[in-house]
């Protein structure tokens, strides 16, 4: 019984950790997706928000995992639990979220969703470097 408490005792922080990875993760999705919003006249803020959607580009078009998927995993083995072993987006939206789309889909449609993003501070630069005596 002893042995079993002290698997448990260690358990518990790995799938607390596990648990404080996911929240980062919707945390960044939430940022990657609405971050223009905040970045507003803030240009620091909203070059770091460009790196993070060509960042999330990447990572969702090319092979390579995504980091935070890899130490959910990893944390959800080590206390014990069954990891999941295809990508975030579809291990938690496709299930809450699109149950019938394909994984293509869904990937590059969070590809899109970046690159609509990447637009919006297209046309910010743009419309700044403009003259002022210019309209259209």
């Amino acid at each position: 019984m002893v042995e079993m408490s002290e698997a448990f005792l260690f358990a518990v922080p790995y799938d607390a950790l596990a648990g404080v990875v996911l929240a980062v993760h919707l945390m960044w999705i939430l940022w990657v997706i609405l971050g223009a919003l905040l970045t507003r006249h803030r240009p620091l803020l909203g070059g770091l928000h460009i790196i993070c959607l060509i960042y999330g580009i990447v990572i969702e078009v090319a092979p390579w995992p995504c980091p935070l998927t890899l130490a959910e995993q990893w944390l959800q083995g080590e206390a014990g639990m069954t990891p999941y072993t295809e990508s975030f987006l579809v291990h938690y939206l496709e299930a809450l979220v699109y149950p019938d789309v394909s994984q293509s889909l869904l990937v590059w449609g969070a590809a899109a969703v970046a690159a609509f993003n990447l637009g919006v501070y297209g046309r910010r630069f743009w419309r700044r470097r403009r003259p002022v005596g210019r309209s259209r």
